[in-house]
């Protein structure tokens, strides 16, 4: 895409979601974002258009990855609680909902939890999952179909 602003549009809302199904935090998930258009944006090679929504995710994986490594080295001092929008009563259904899948999602090793983000969530053809995630294409449907094993198995118990 020669338009930047073009790219942004048609690919950050996909970009936050990925970040968020992997961090589980909707902040975490705008700095991710945020920081892989700043990388695109700032990459010496040019993004091939065939490829350039697994780019954008392998990007964002590294850095979900870079902050976990990061956030492993500290201790945290206080819970954090993100803050209501809209009255308490109007979301507690969806709310719990999503911080049950949060939670069984994190239950999954990060190479099975992005690879079934990438296909289930943003339906990426197997062989760019394999790209993004540097393993074999046999790989990547042996782990997208433990992942959706362990991840109903988790749901049900």
């Amino acid at each position: 895409m020669t338009n930047f602003g073009e790219l942004y549009r048609q690919y950050a809302p996909d970009v936050f979601r990925f970040a968020l199904y992997l961090s589980g935090e909707r902040a975490e998930a705008e700095d991710i974002t945020a920081e892989t258009f700043v990388r695109a944006w700032t990459a010496a090679e040019q993004v091939r258009m065939s490829t350039v929504k697994g780019y954008l995710f392998t990007i964002a994986r590294n850095l979900f990855l870079q902050g976990r490594r990061k956030k492993s080295r500290e201790t945290a001092l206080e819970d954090v609680h993100p803050e209501p929008r809209h009255g308490p009563e109007a979301h507690a259904d969806s709310e719990s909902e999503l911080r049950a899948v949060l939670a069984a999602l994190r239950q999954l090793p990060e190479v099975d939890r992005a690879a079934l983000l990438m296909r289930a969530e943003d339906e990426m053809p197997y062989e760019d999952i394999a790209l993004a995630l540097g393993i074999s294409l046999s790989s990547v449907k042996v782990k997208i179909h433990r992942a959706r094993l362990k991840l109903a198995h988790i749901r049900e118990g």
